[in-house]
This record gives C-alpha cells, structure tokens and sequence, in this order.
C-alpha cells in the first residue's frame, strides 16, 4: 500500500478481505443483497449462533445504511443473532480512495443518524492496514470510455 492519500484501491481491500473469508471453510458467502458472510457457531454439533459479517471498505460511505439494513432483516428473520460491520480505521481510510466509510463515521453514523441500530446486537469492527510498499495497491476501473 502506497503513503499516499486516496492512492489505494479500496476495492482491492475488499478482495482480500474475502479472500481470507473464502480460506476457512466454515464461514458462508451469502447471496447478493444479503449479508456478506455467515458463520454458524456451534457447541459439539448443536449450532448456537449465528453470526452475519458485512464488510464495508470499498463503496460510498452512504452503503452503511444497507448494511445495517441488511444485518436488521436478517436478525428478524431470525437468519442470523448477531452482525458485525467492517470499515476501515480511520488511518486507514485516508489512504483508500474517497466516499469509503472510516470507524468514526460508522459509530457517528449508528448513533446519530440511524438510532434505532443502537438496539440490534451490532458490533462495529474497524481493520488496519499491514504497512505500506512502493506501490499503490490497484483501484477498480469503472466508466471506461468507448474506443
């Protein structure tokens, strides 16, 4: 990851992030639209919970509230007891590209703009970086122009 502000490709984050997600095998990708990934936690072979993750490092900051939305219809619906959201630390955050959600944003975000997340068993989980290199880690190209 370069030192360079916004020089990192959050999208690239988030790859990995799965990738270490795809590397053990009890944690379940969910569909699009749902929470990210699932993970039954188990007593012997009785399940005892179930957990819901929505990682959140690459997008605009305004698609925490879908993941809130999404960690909310699945504690209804009785698919997961409790979730947890990933963004990145707030130093972290200023190396990626812009509009991505930082830990103080996500807290400020649960406890002044959606209260009502105050109450569902969410924990907000910020990730740091593993140190810096000589190049930038890639961004994801969008809008590419014909021709």
């Amino acid at each position: 990851m370069l030192k360079k502000k916004q020089a990192n490709g959050a999208a690239r984050v988030r790859e990995l992030i799965d990738e270490r997600f795809h590397s053990y095998q009890d944690w379940v990708q969910s569909k699009s639209g749902d929470v990210d990934w699932i993970k039954k936690l188990r007593y012997n072979e009785t399940i005892v919970s179930r957990m819901g993750v929505e990682i959140q490092v690459s997008g605009r900051s305004d698609l925490l509230a879908r993941d809130i939305v999404h960690i909310r219809n699945n504690l209804q619906d009785s698919h997961i007891d409790a979730g947890v959201i990933v963004v990145p630390s707030d130093d972290f955050e200023f190396w990626l590209t812009d509009r991505v959600a930082n830990f103080s944003y996500a807290v400020r975000y649960v406890e002044e703009e959606l209260r009502e997340a105050r109450n569902y068993p969410i924990v907000l989980l910020a990730v740091e970086h593993d140190g810096f290199s000589d190049e930038a880690l890639p961004k994801k190209k969008t809008n590419r122009g014909k021709g």
